[in-house]
């Protein structure tokens, strides 16, 4: 599993955060003539042109929109905002920004935006309008929302029904996004470390840091399920020198000592298991195999 290098050192940068948070011109003009049409034609033609344009959307369905004023546009997104009806907010503040980009109320409706397709599951429309807000806007006392907005967008800890349901955590999905998630949490910590979001942000860094380290010994435990002993011992050290503080470390040490005594690397295996007892000396999990406490799912951490 490839790995960033900025992660490996995760549990650093979280003990750092912790202490700190307490049209071209010159093309040539081609005149027609239309000699044999009167003027009053043309302009009657020219009108019913400009009538159909701006009662018409792109797809030729009429949008009343077209003709709604900047602070219509605004009020009328606020409320379908205010009435959970994400996919349409989205639009509207989409629009606002489009049509009037100078306007008093364009850097929220970036904002808006983002929030809206994000709350309406539209991943990738809420990211690049998160990410136009972050380029156009770095001096904008919003900016460390939307670092932290593009934490909550990429990071998705929507798992649905069925995950719920299943007991699916965070840890048994594609760690690239949670990966990415972190990097913007931590620009909020570091960045912005009296920000409201601050402390929120190295929660959810402590979270995903540990879930990354759950999603190594899945893998280091499927490695030793099926004999691959030196694969399951390769990540299980990964794990314990990139996540050392992580709840994984324990069975990661199991693993550790298990697949080097399958191995017969007996000095290896005894100081793996002398580490092991001397980090967690109330562990069960040498004589059943078993970790007796495990971190709380998704939902558990943070409903308390």
């Amino acid at each position: 599993m490839p790995r960033l290098k900025s992660l490996s050192v995760m549990s650093e940068a979280i003990s750092d955060a912790s202490l700190r948070l307490a049209g071209d011109s010159s093309t040539e003009k081609k005149v027609v003539s239309f000699n044999f049409i009167s003027s009053a034609l043309i302009l009657s033609l020219l009108a019913t042109l400009l009538l159909l344009g701006g009662c018409a959307g792109s797809d030729g369905t009429k949008d009343d929109t077209d003709i709604w004023s900047e602070a219509k546009l605004y009020s009328e997104a606020t409320d379908k905002l205010n009435d959970a009806d994400f996919a349409k907010c989205g639009k509207y503040f989409e629009k606002l920004e489009a049509r009037f980009p100078f306007g008093p109320y364009s850097q929220q409706a970036q904002i808006n935006a983002a929030y809206c397709y994000w709350k309406a599951q539209e991943q990738t429309q809420a990211l690049v309008a998160i990410d136009r807000f972050i380029k156009l806007h770095q001096g904008s006392p919003s900016l460390d929302y939307a670092y932290y907005l593009k934490g909550l967008i990429t990071f998705n800890d929507d798992l649905g029904w069925l995950g719920k349901f299943t007991g699916q955590d965070l840890s048994e999905r594609d760690p690239k996004a949670a990966k990415e998630a972190f990097e913007s949490f931590k620009v909020v910590v570091e960045r912005f470390p009296d920000s409201k979001y601050a402390p929120d942000a190295l929660d959810r860094m402590r979270y995903i840091v540990n879930s990354l380290a759950e999603a190594d010994v899945i893998v280091a435990r499927f490695y030793y399920q099926r004999g691959a002993y030196l694969a399951a011992a390769n990540r299980a050290q990964l794990v314990i020198r990139d996540y050392d503080r992580a709840p994984a470390v324990e069975e990661a040490l199991y693993i550790l000592t298990k697949s080097y005594e399958k191995l017969g690397m007996v000095e290896l295996s005894n100081d793996a298991a002398r580490v092991f007892k001397l980090n967690f000396p109330d562990s069960e999990m040498m004589v059943t195999g078993q970790r007796v406490k495990k971190e709380r799912r998704w939902w558990q951490f943070w409903n308390k």
